[in-house]
């Protein structure tokens, strides 16, 4: 029941911008880390981005000042505001965070969302 549907993936020319979102629906009781990830044809999946519940955020070299990652905790949701996109930004984004799901449990378990499509191409 719980899951996280990512949205906002398409089309784009090199150097314009999209703005990707991620929202954890379910029987959520508190989300802790919440990371974005993607995934370019034939190589591994690489983390882009990462944000604390208080709001901390961390990012991959490759995307240092161009990607911005935010959330809404009232909405369960996070975002990442990609900038300045290069051909080398195309991949499946994929949406992770770390949910407790449960009044019996003070632990989190990890999440995947099933990912959106973002090409950067002319």
């Amino acid at each position: 029941q719980v899951q996280l549907v990512e949205s906002g993936g398409g089309l784009v020319q090199p150097g314009g911008s999209l703005r990707l979102s991620c929202a954890a629906s379910g029987s959520i009781i508190s989300i802790n880390a919440m990371r974005w990830y993607r995934q370019a044809p034939g190589k591994q999946r690489e983390s882009v981005a990462n944000i604390t519940s208080g709001g901390s955020a961390t990012y991959a070299d490759p995307v240092k000042g161009r990607f911005t990652i935010s959330r809404d905790n009232a909405k369960n949701t996070v975002y990442l505001q990609m900038n300045s996109l290069k051909s080398g930004d195309t991949a499946v984004y994929y949406c992770n965070a770390d949910l407790r799901t449960t009044w019996r449990s003070l632990s989190y378990n990890n999440y995947w969302g099933q990912g959106t499509q973002v090409t950067v191409s002319a």
